[in-house]
């Protein structure tokens, strides 16, 4: 497991990559885009980003503020007792067939938690191994995961909604707003959305906001200033809609599971 912090300064295209291992990788703070081939995926704190062994990619950052997250480098051997077979490549070599899958509330949870273990240094490696296994299983199981759909058109035209709503999380966009920013109707946005993700935009949104508060807790006292500079109306609001995601409030969450120990 690795934590990776880049500054994100280069918007254009970075050289090219490759990844030596099969890789999961977890954003968890601000976005990029990952180009493989003519293929891109927008990386934000929704996602789990899937690097095959040896396959070229390259980067580039359409948003400033940098960006951080969970790389996990996985055997193999292991991931073939747990990735379900529609996700794989057909062939003998083993392969994702998909560069991107969405995670749920729980796995976010978790790579918190181990965010927080390697940070602080505070978690044995049976520990951090069984964690680390059972936030790849959620991301990759057949029962949590979710492979976004439709045509090439409406899943790019949702990336770029995505990046537009990344860029000010704590603004409060209309519908037309977004739309407009795309250059499509409000209509037809949100029919793309609803289809190629699963959910409305407004609720993507929200996801978004409660994955950065994870991400802060951590580092912030005032719970009340860290909902409104997520653009939550009041604390009660950030609370209720916090619990409602997670299963506890901030202060519940900070105080059994980010301080355990």
């Amino acid at each position: 497991m690795r934590d990776v912090v880049c500054a994100g300064t280069h918007r254009h295209l970075s050289e090219e990559e490759r990844s030596g291992t099969t890789e999961l990788v977890f954003p968890y703070r601000g976005t990029y885009v990952v180009h493989v081939g003519e293929e891109e995926a927008v990386a934000d704190a929704s996602q789990v980003l899937i690097f095959n062994r040896g396959e070229s990619y390259r980067v580039s950052h359409p948003n400033p503020g940098g960006d951080a997250s969970l790389t996990i480098s996985v055997d193999e051997a292991l991931l073939q007792e747990i990735v379900p077979k529609d996700l794989l490549r057909e062939g003998d070599a083993f392969a994702f067939r998909l560069h991107r899958l969405r995670i749920d509330a729980r796995a976010q949870v978790l790579v918190a938690l181990l965010r927080h273990s390697l940070r602080e240094g505070i978690a044995e490696p049976l520990e951090g191994e069984s964690l680390a296994l059972t936030l790849v299983q959620r991301a990759i199981g057949p029962r949590t995961t979710h492979a976004a759909a439709s045509s090439v058109g409406r899943q790019r035209l949702v990336d770029r909604a995505k990046l537009v709503l990344m860029r000010d999380l704590a603004r409060r966009w209309t519908l037309a707003g977004v739309a407009a920013e795309v250059g499509v109707s409000p209509v037809y946005l949100t029919q793309s959305f609803q289809m190629v993700e699963g959910m409305p935009l407004y609720r993507y949104q929200l996801r978004l906001r409660l994955a950065r508060a994870l991400d802060q807790l951590s580092e912030v006292e005032d719970l009340t200033t860290l909902g409104l500079s997520l653009g939550f109306s009041s604390h009660s609001h950030f609370s209720a809609a916090f619990q409602q995601v997670y299963g506890r409030s901030p202060s519940e969450f900070r105080q059994t599971a980010l301080r355990r120990r």
